[in-house]
């Protein structure tokens, strides 16, 4: 297998020699090399130099890769590159001493390893043979990417050594563009940005885009005074003065204040709530926090609450069905059994989760379209499963984010800035016993909407593949904390440490992941664009009934690409799905 996630499962990177990105310097190399393409032959197999870097690993050959016959490139990754950030593990193996380790990031190696494996987050196993190599310099190249892969400290990581080099010397580009300005990139026909809601203004433009009357910006997070894992700015219910935010703050974990989402045209308002701790004032809390949002909308209607740890799978249950389907993708040969394959497939549970998160968020789209109530998405710390169901409600209700800007604004509003823990669950330090890949999960949901409702979406599936595999590369700042106070406090930190003057910034501004250009030309992001998208006006529900569109029946290496069972992963509930 290739990578089942990644876009060189069907398309291939045209580079054939390592690419340099500022701040980024050879570790260690080893040249005459052999990197196995096929498990069962060694006909394919490429010749040339192993290079390690403090990004990535690059395997640099004159030889053209065999069998492919698309290519487009990633400005930022070679052809046989693998950056830092996605190596899960790596062995060494000895065939005459018929010996292998599993390599840590300061453990010896007490033998000359005749070929190296390394497996990696997206599901790809790369694997070289030393055969010609010096034993020395084969040894040497292994344990430089053992230490460089699993960094002990979040300063370690290549984003900071890059935005370093940027302020250090800010005459310096990357692809003639300047990445340092933390801006969204020009993402569509219009020229327009993807807002970081970073600022009073980008929520302020939300609340009058939805028509949220009764809402407003509140500031009262401003130098993350009352919680560091909320945004500086958020929305709440104008009948709630900021002193008594601060004073309900203390009753919920983390102090994680209830969070405006999103408003719908008819008034219900979709809203992200944290448990209240404080038992006491449980009852008093969370009557006043309700009559506020029931205040706000224009019918005075009924507040509806969810809780989401009772009704959705947890983060515990979501990480073992990915190990679990990981398991089945890179050991069993689908070809060879596919009966057998599908029924393994499904006692992951990874399809059945998919299916609970899209079912349940169909029936709250028809709480709010429908009965015309507010919901309330309550979760323990309120940043995990309402992430996702708050992001799939809003992808089903609002055209908007069914467009690419959108689509990022959304995840910038509901994942980046409301806390989503991206270090943690993506284990960048390869050291957190709280990973699960929630973000993935949402990306598969949407390629699930993707494939039902083809004309109701600006991206294309190659968008949402090289949308999460931007979230393995360690350049970017938007998927490498737990939220934005960690940011600004780690890159702050690191600023005094290097002498770098930040002025009236709060904290270092990291490259952005949706500025594309960084990573393609405006040819290959092409690709990022749906052929079969029709724009905002074409209804996807007529007359309470959901349309639904004939799908495509070919095979396609990735997980987004798993549809065994998805012919019911939408309820059909009379005004439920996509609007």
């Amino acid at each position: 297998f290739f990578s089942l996630n990644s876009p060189q499962s069907h398309l291939v990177y045209l580079f054939h020699s390592a690419v340099s990105v500022l701040g980024e310097i050879v570790v260690n190399e080893v040249n005459f090399v052999r990197k196995c393409i096929a498990t069962d032959t060694s006909q394919y197999d490429l010749w040339g130099k192993l290079v390690c870097t403090n990004f990535k690993i690059s395997f640099i050959t004159d030889d053209p890769m065999p069998l492919q016959k698309f290519h487009y490139k990633n400005l930022l990754l070679g052809e046989h590159d693998v950056p830092l950030t996605c190596i899960e593990q790596i062995v060494t193996v000895n065939d005459t001493k018929r010996k292998q380790k599993v390599l840590g990031p300061n453990q010896k190696l007490k033998f000359n390893p005749t070929e190296l494996i390394i497996y990696c987050k997206d599901f790809r196993i790369v694997r070289f043979r030393f055969d010609e190599a010096g034993p020395e310099s084969a040894k040497k190249v292994c344990l430089a990417i053992a230490h460089y892969s699993q960094p002990t400290d979040l300063q370690l990581l290549f984003a900071f050594e890059y935005v370093g080099e940027i302020y250090h010397n800010p005459a310096k580009k990357v692809n003639g563009i300047d990445p340092g300005g933390g801006g969204g990139g020009l993402s569509s026909a219009s020229g327009q940005q993807t807002p970081l809601f970073e600022t009073y203004s980008d929520w302020d433009r939300e609340i009058k885009r939805t028509g949220a009357s009764e809402w407003r910006v509140c500031s009262v997070n401003e130098g993350y005074m009352i919680s560091t894992c909320l945004p500086e700015y958020f929305v709440v219910p104008s009948s709630l003065a900021d002193q008594d935010l601060k004073l309900y703050s203390y009753s919920f974990i983390g102090r994680r204040m209830p969070l405006w989402s999103w408003n719908h045209p008819n008034g219900s308002a979709l809203v992200r709530m944290a448990n209240i701790k404080d038992v006491l004032q449980q009852r008093r809390i969370d009557q006043r926090i309700c009559n506020a949002i029931t205040r706000s909308h224009p019918l005075r209607s009924d507040v509806y609450k969810s809780d989401l740890d009772k009704c959705l799978p947890n983060i515990q249950e979501i990480q073992a069905a990915h190990i679990k389907l990981k398991q089945l993708c890179v050991n069993e040969p689908f070809e060879e059994t596919e009966e057998k394959w599908l029924s393994s497939l499904e006692n992951t549970h990874w399809l059945e989760y998919i299916r609970s998160f899209l079912k349940h968020s169909a029936e709250l789209v028809y709480m709010m379209e429908c009965k015309h109530v507010s919901v309330i998405l309550q979760e323990e710390e309120g940043r995990d499963l309402s992430c996702l169901a708050a992001s799939l409600i809003q992808v089903m209700l609002d055209p908007y984010f069914r467009t690419i800007v959108g689509f990022q604004s959304l995840i910038q509003k509901e994942w980046v800035m409301a806390g989503y823990q991206f270090l943690d669950r993506c284990n960048h330090l390869k050291r957190s016993d709280k990973e699960s890949p929630l973000f993935l999960m949402f990306l598969d949901c949407v390629w699930q909407l993707l494939e039902q409702y083809p004309a109701a979406f600006e991206f294309s599936e190659m968008y949402l593949t090289i949308l999460y595999d931007s979230a393995r590369i360690s350049l970017f700042g938007t998927f490498l904390f737990n939220c934005p106070h960690q940011r600004v406090k780690e890159s702050t930190e690191f600023a005094i440490s290097k002498n770098i003057q930040l002025g009236d910034e709060k904290g270092l501004k990291f490259p952005c992941v949706w500025d594309w250009s960084l990573q393609f030309t405006s040819r290959d992001r092409l690709l990022f664009h749906n052929p079969l998208y029709i724009g905002k006006s074409a209804p996807c529900v007529q007359n309470g009934a959901v349309k639904t569109f004939k799908r495509s029946k070919s095979r396609k290496h990735t997980y987004f690409f798993l549809k065994a069972m998805v012919s019911h992963s939408l309820p059909s509930e009379p005004c439920s799905g996509i609007s």
